[in-house]
């Protein structure tokens, strides 16, 4: 009952009552926790993204030119970066949620004097992190056998963490949601790989027909794709502005969802 006078107190004040100490603790604690196994959460899918690229550059690697005049592995990495930040993004926060729900210790997380928003903020920032760190990692991999470039670096971060946010939302979501790991495990497998496979990442989507064409516009991810991708090479399949102003909405949009979610305990209290 104190804790939500607290709150209630802080949010009339405004901006200055943030509880700035309470989300940079709860961040820090999200970036520890993927720090401290550094070696599954940051190498391990550096690795398996570098080993994607080995493989298309077996089977492949002898093509002249997918698109453009671009040599089809420098076309293929920015996508393989991108792709392993959003599917880190996201199982930053299903998993850091899931498992305190599991644990049985979710009080723990929901005990401080943390708004709804913070609460949000902080784990966002956290799947962002993780992200960030990932695709950096994928990158000093990469460039070893890939020559990049940065073609835009505006919309090189633009990309990269929005991508990255939009991907934490929606596993702080599921994590809010899931009650054990099989939920999430299904939301991975039905949903985030399908998706993020069937975005453009290794393939242009102009060469879809027609009906395909429109549906791959459907799809989120294949904005996160092409909007980074043209960040680095200069090519998109579509109008990388548009994708921009989507994933934007996209942004706010699971971001109003989550924060009601946590402020309405939603499979959180009992």
């Amino acid at each position: 009952m104190q804790k939500n006078k607290l709150i209630s107190e802080r949010s009339l004040k405004g901006f200055n009552s943030i509880n700035w100490i309470g989300v940079y603790t709860l961040f820090k604690r999200e970036v520890m926790r993927f720090l401290k196994i550094y070696l599954q959460t940051i190498l391990g899918p550096a690795l398996t993204t570098l080993l994607f690229l080995i493989i298309f550059a077996m089977a492949l690697g002898r093509s002249s030119n997918l698109v453009e005049d671009i040599p089809f592995l420098e076309f293929l990495a920015p996508g393989l970066i991108v792709m392993a930040m959003i599917q880190n993004a996201f199982g930053n926060t299903s998993s850091s949620l899931l498992s305190a729900k599991v644990a049985g210790n979710i009080t723990d997380l929901l005990l401080p004097p943390l708004t709804s928003i913070e609460f949000a903020s902080a784990f966002l920032a956290g799947a962002i992190c993780r992200g960030l760190f990932v695709g950096i990692s994928v990158a000093l991999l990469v460039i070893i056998f890939v020559p990049l470039r940065i073609y835009n670096p505006f919309f090189l971060i633009y990309f990269s963490i929005l991508s990255c946010a939009l991907m934490g939302l929606l596993g702080l979501i599921s994590g809010i949601w899931a009650s054990k790991f099989d939920h999430v495990a299904a939301i991975t497998n039905f949903i985030v790989t399908p998706l993020s496979l069937l975005s453009g990442t290794f393939y242009s989507i102009k060469i879809l027909p027609d009906k395909f064409y429109l549906i791959s516009q459907l799809n989120p991810f294949f904005y996160m794709i092409d909007g980074f991708r043209f960040s680095m090479i200069g090519y998109s399949d579509s109008n990388v502005y548009l994708g921009a102003i989507i994933l934007l909405i996209l942004n706010v949009f699971f971001y109003i969802i989550s924060v009601l979610m946590l402020r309405t305990g939603f499979k959180l209290k009992a």
